[in-house]
């Protein structure tokens, strides 16, 4: 059957998505409203910071529900969809972003920033939806619970990486595995190593010194992505880089010490699979979110035109370099926690989230961020505080609420001195 015919034949797609008036989700609904057959938003959910804009989209969109995740926005998001002409039902709190996550759709792609996405990532694997990822948080701080509630190939991952990383790992024929799935034809045992590409952000061949006396401005002029404000700065630590390298053990099963990270400031090679026989298998494209996006809602068929193809009638220079562990060490310790598993995930993650929050502000030197995850990740190590040291066989949600309550704890107090 035609890639087209196949697509005709396929009935048009339920999504729900969460984080509609961010980054991903506009773009998301721009591929909606550039395929209107193929793909009808049934929800819409957002954190409440921009009540105006999400009335709008559900009103252009017709949607049936909408979530705000601030629930002392839920009166100003209704005003707002009765003066668009809405008559989206409205949910409100943590909660009713994870009862939107659970309900009746095709496909639910998660693109809310942080922790607040976990539950909504519970939601939808509970309710036996796709699950298209672009909040690697959830899965990252959940860990064993949302590994333990994934079908196998349930997970859709939409960052540029992990989307990258899927489509040159292996599928064996007839087989569905890990809670991601390849598409290349192989056995799982050939794949030697997963080599995930940064851009280095910003600050790329500085030192630890020369990054000092960095401004918030300067870390959110990233090079090549155009990103919500924690995300860049994420980048321009490397934390972020750290972060998709416990998500690429989460997804695929790949050992950490299989999983190397190298700087490609082009972002043109999204990442790679190296095979034992010497060869390896990478995806290109330019920088741009709108290919894995559209990936995650209409998967296992492509969607024409989702993003733009590689000029390869003008000359191009690709380059690799090696990652500074001594300037940006989010990665070498992110590996550390990923491997420690349990809660250690959630408190670096936590940690991070304050101590950009910090620096943002003006509070905070740039180094200071991966000083404070440091020594917050070391505390926790003891067993002696909400969390702390627990395993990954024993882990609850509770638990991972507790170490994310203590870490943002421990570094508001640490922030205090360093400022």
């Amino acid at each position: 059957m035609q890639h087209n015919e196949a697509v005709r034949e396929e009935q048009q797609r339920k999504v729900v998505i969460l984080g509609s008036t961010g980054s991903i989700g506009t773009q998301a609904l721009d591929i909606v409203q550039r395929n209107p057959g193929r793909f009808r938003v049934t929800g819409l959910a957002a954190g409440g910071g921009q009540v105006d804009l999400l009335a709008k989209q559900a009103a252009e969109l017709g949607v049936e529900q909408v979530a705000v995740a601030d629930p002392g926005k839920a009166g100003e998001t209704s005003r707002a969809l009765g003066e668009h002409g809405a008559t989206a039902k409205v949910l409100a709190g943590p909660e009713g972003v994870a009862e939107l996550a659970g309900a009746e759709c095709d496909v639910v792609l998660n693109g809310i920033t942080g922790a607040l996405g976990l539950e909504s990532t519970l939601a939808t694997l509970r309710a036996g939806r796709r699950l298209a990822l672009a909040n690697k948080e959830s899965l990252i701080i959940g860990g064993p619970l949302v590994r333990d509630l994934a079908a196998p190939g349930q997970i859709v991952p939409v960052d540029s990486e992990h989307f990258a990383i899927a489509q040159c790992f292996p599928c064996p024929q007839g087989e569905e595995s890990g809670a991601a799935q390849g598409l290349v034809r192989a056995d799982r045992d050939e794949v030697r190593r997963l080599i995930v590409t940064a851009s280095g952000g910003p600050f790329r061949g500085r030192t630890r010194d020369e990054l000092v006396d960095v401004t918030p401005a300067e870390a959110l002029e990233h090079p090549t992505w155009s990103m919500g404000p924690v995300i860049t700065i994420n980048s321009a630590t490397l934390v972020n880089k750290g972060l998709e390298v416990i998500e690429a053990n989460l997804l695929f099963d790949v050992p950490f010490d299989r999983i190397d990270v190298v700087v490609h400031p082009q972002s043109i090679v999204h990442s790679m699979v190296e095979y034992v026989d010497g060869s390896t298998l990478a995806k290109a494209s330019p920088p741009s979110m709108t290919i894995p996006i559209a990936w995650g809602m209409g998967a296992p068929h492509r969607v024409p035109e989702a993003g733009p193809a590689l000029d390869w009638s003008r000359a191009q220079n690709w380059t690799f370099e090696p990652l500074d562990h001594e300037a940006f060490p989010a990665v070498r310790l992110a590996s550390q926690v990923g491997k420690a598993g349990g809660t250690a995930p959630a408190v670096y993650n936590a940690a991070n989230e304050e101590a950009v929050d910090a620096f943002l502000g003006g509070n905070l030197a740039f180094p200071s961020i991966m000083d404070t995850v440091s020594q917050v990740v070391s505390e926790h190590q003891r067993t002696d505080h909400p969390g702390g040291g627990t395993s990954v066989g024993n882990l609850t949600l509770d638990d991972v609420y507790a170490a994310d309550t203590w870490a943002r704890a421990r570094a508001r107090e640490l922030l205090t001195r360093r400022t």
